[in-house]
């Protein structure tokens, strides 16, 4: 096999185009098929894949499922050990792949930017009082700092880990960070709403 071979050339080139950027970021890394979570720090990440440091000992090709604090969720496979990190690569569609390289862009001029820029909808301050429930059933009141169609930030003391699953008034969502006042919950699944009617699903009450 050569350089001239059509199938290495485009592994090369999806490694050229994939460079991987040092973050530096908190997240947690979910094992599917034993449902083990485990802490991570995500030392550098590609819209191809990552590289994690994680006292999690898993086999070469284990599906897992990254959450990346600021970046979300990503989905993919165990593709090599480096000492105590991971190398993982990312089975990410086309469109994941362009919305990471965006946000990327933004980070590496996060000195020049908001972190408001690195979500995918803009959000808009919005004060009111809701709540979420977690999957063991306990209900969280907390008030709404803003919201917008893809996810919302509350105040509140209660702190569910990152890639939690609740349920915040009609809409499934899942914590996405921490922030010094609460919460920031991505919406899951396609809400397929106007913005006045996301508020209606998250039971807004002024």
């Amino acid at each position: 096999m050569n350089d001239k071979d059509p199938v290495l050339a485009r592994a090369r080139a999806e490694r050229r185009r994939y460079r991987r950027v040092p973050v530096d970021l908190p997240g947690k890394l979910f094992v599917p098929a034993t449902s083990e979570e485990f802490a991570c720090t995500v030392v550098d990440l590609s819209p191809g894949g990552a590289s994690v440091a994680t006292d999690a000992k898993l086999s070469l090709e284990t599906p897992v499922v990254l959450y990346a604090n600021t970046f979300g969720r990503f989905e993919g496979t165990i593709a090599r050990h480096d000492g105590p990190r991971l190398g993982l690569r990312f089975a990410s569609t086309a469109l994941k792949r362009e919305r990471t390289a965006e946000q990327l862009t933004l980070f590496l001029n996060k000195s020049l930017l908001d972190e408001s820029e690195l979500r995918r909808d803009e959000r808009s301050p919005t004060r009111g009082l809701t709540r979420f429930v977690r999957y063991d059933g306990q209900v969280v009141p907390c008030e709404v700092l803003d919201l917008s169609m893809s996810g919302i930030s509350v105040k509140t003391d209660i702190k569910p880990p990152v890639g939690e699953f609740v349920l915040i008034g009609q809409l499934a969502g899942r914590i996405a960070r921490h922030h010094d006042q609460g919460l920031g919950i991505e919406f899951v699944g396609n809400t397929n709403a106007t913005a006045d009617r996301v508020r209606t699903k998250i039971a807004l009450a002024r």
